[in-house]
């Protein structure tokens, strides 16, 4: 889904002085140079040039020092300022507080992805710019653990950002995307919870994440309507926090 050029890079639109970043397309024997959190955002292994053999899994991620990709489809590299203060990059151009995004819409009103109570406009919840990765070629039923789904590889369009937030903020618990998201942490400690209700009392599970983590499986699975369908979910930010979403947003349907 990439063009056939190898080792193709570009800078992605929220690279700063604190983070800098990268996406790879069609990666071959490619050379990651000193200490970089590697996302693989594609559908199939990205191995390694050591012995004993490694790769990074299909939507996951790791921290490579001075090492090759011998190939892959496509890779997001961040290179991270770790002497930096984590609060200053929400002053980099582009960052801006959740709540000022969702604009004026009645605080009354569920906002979008909450699919319950109005998202808490005072949270301190920051959003960096959004950047386009390309397309990747998924099979929905298969990535999301659907045994009885017909084989069927779907384009989908990969949208990455960086979020941050300061240590002990709840990011709000939702239950709706139109889309397959997976997070990867860059700097702090934080988690991913799921929950059986819009309710703190009903966390179920708890998922620890350090810089380098990537949320091993989506927590999606497909409705029968061929939308996503997630549980009541939240990051916590455990310390001032920045980590990575990666979006995988299915065509539109045709009519």
């Amino acid at each position: 889904m990439y063009d056939s050029d190898l080792n193709t890079v570009s800078t992605l639109n929220f690279t700063g002085k604190h983070i800098e970043a990268l996406l790879v397309r069609n990666a071959k024997d490619f050379p990651v140079q000193g200490r970089t959190l590697v996302v693989n955002i594609g559908a199939t292994p990205a191995p390694l040039d050591r012995t004993p053999r490694t790769s990074i899994p299909p939507l996951s991620s790791t921290v490579l020092v001075d090492t090759r990709v011998q190939e892959a489809q496509a890779l997001v590299l961040l290179r991270i300022d770790d002497e930096s203060a984590v609060e200053d990059i929400v002053r980099e151009p582009g960052w801006h507080l959740l709540g000022d995004l969702l604009g004026d819409a009645p605080a009354t009103d569920p906002d979008p992805g909450t699919g319950g109570r109005p998202f808490p406009r005072d949270t301190p919840l920051w959003k960096g710019p959004q950047d386009d990765a390309g397309v990747i070629a998924l099979d929905p039923g298969r990535l999301l653990g659907d045994s009885t789904a017909a084989p069927l590889a779907t384009p989908f369009q990969v949208k990455v950002n960086l979020w941050y937030a300061p240590a002990g903020t709840d990011c709000a618990i939702h239950n709706q995307h139109d889309f397959i998201e997976v997070h990867t942490q860059v700097r702090g400690t934080g988690r991913m919870q799921k929950f059986t209700e819009q309710d703190h009392s009903t966390l179920y599970e708890d998922v620890l994440m350090s810089p380098g983590y990537t949320t091993p499986d989506p927590f999606c699975d497909t409705a029968p309507d061929g939308t996503f369908r997630y549980p009541w979910h939240q990051y916590h930010a455990d310390t001032d926090c920045v980590w990575l979403a990666v979006e995988y947003h299915a065509p539109a349907p045709t009519r």
